[in-house]
């Protein structure tokens, strides 16, 4: 506790609309029944954007409640680290700056950063790693927003891992010395052979968006290598996962056997309970989001928000945020709460 990091508190921006686990069903056309949808993928509904739900504006929002939440003066923020996805209202415009001047964060400094999925826990660190070596940093934000549901289309088969794909944004707040809710250590790892194996086909340089592929440019987030995605993450995925764990609670001085709540993205029911099992956990020691399905980079914010909420997470709560991101990127990083 001589010079630490703390997080402070959390903000979240949830959109209104739904879609069930039915309409699901019915948007892939007869592949995936409604309790397949449920049982299987672990979805019973998943958050739809409204025509206001930018993903820079979902930031913006979720980073008003942090500060409402937190009682934190925009103008004591240092750094904004923005974790707001790459599919947003302007192209080529930088998500941070925006939400900094939205805020009234005028004594910051922003930069966007991206890991996909996995970009909450490795702006954690990066904001760790900051404060610890600049002085002059003193607290930090991360926040963003997250809709790349848009790009789904359900009758591809081969995405159906991505069926989940949801809208929202989050927000937290670091601070240098802050005396409880300790970030301790955190572990990353990544593999470029799977860097181009998924990816949204249309739109960038080597695919432009024409007159003739329009109408299926914006439904083109797909698989461009299903099988060596699948031989390689049946591979490396979950040895590599639980690398990552182990890892953050050497790094962090705990034994393993300390963890008491997991804040996790969402993925698939059965992968989910093994690695409670794994970890020698239960349910009641975390939060599944299969009411909110997930919200990329936004679902372990959200898990923390909801953990506190519902007092799974209270004084002395050791809590491991965990994450993968296409690309790919497995992260876990270890918080002792209180």
């Amino acid at each position: 506790m001589n010079t630490h990091v703390g997080i402070v508190g959390t903000g979240i921006y949830i959109p209104e609309g739904r879609m069930t686990a039915h309409e699901i069903s019915e948007a892939t056309g007869g592949p995936w029944s409604e309790d397949a949808i449920i049982e299987k993928l672990g979805i019973k509904s998943i958050v739809v954007p409204g025509p206001e739900d930018g993903t820079q504006e979902m930031g913006v929002r979720a980073a008003k409640d942090c500060l409402a939440n937190t009682g934190v003066d925009p103008a004591s923020i240092d750094l904004i680290l923005c974790i707001g996805e790459e599919w947003k209202e302007y192209p080529l415009t930088t998500s941070g700056i925006y939400i900094q001047e939205q805020i009234g964060a005028k004594n910051a400094w922003a930069i966007d950063v991206q890991q996909r999925c996995g970009t909450t826990v490795a702006a954690m660190k990066i904001a760790k790693d900051m404060m610890l070596s600049d002085s002059d940093i003193q607290t930090v934000m991360i926040v963003g927003g997250y809709r790349n549901g848009d790009f789904i289309d359900f009758k591809d088969p081969a995405v159906s891992f991505m069926y989940n794909l949801s809208a929202g944004a989050g927000a937290l707040i670091m601070q240098r010395n802050y005396g409880k809710n300790v970030l301790l250590g955190t572990h990353i790892m990544t593999d470029g052979s799977l860097a181009r194996d998924v990816g949204v086909e249309f739109g960038g340089t080597c695919n432009p968006i024409t007159t003739e592929n329009a109408q299926i440019a914006y439904k083109s987030l797909r698989v461009f290598n299903e099988k060596h995605m699948k031989e390689r993450l049946n591979e490396v995925s979950m040895s590599n996962w639980m690398q990552c764990i182990n890892m953050a609670f050497k790094k962090s001085g705990i034994d393993i056997d300390k963890l008491s709540y997991l804040a996790s993205l969402h993925f698939k029911r059965s992968m989910y309970e093994y690695m409670l099992q794994e970890l020698g956990l239960t349910m009641d020691q975390t939060i599944y989001l299969e009411n909110y399905g997930h919200m990329g980079q936004v679902d372990q914010i959200l898990s923390i928000h909801l953990g506190i909420k519902s007092g799974k997470i209270k004084r002395g709560t050791i809590i491991s945020m965990i994450a993968a991101g296409i690309g790919y990127a497995w992260g876990a990083n270890v918080i002792r709460w209180g």
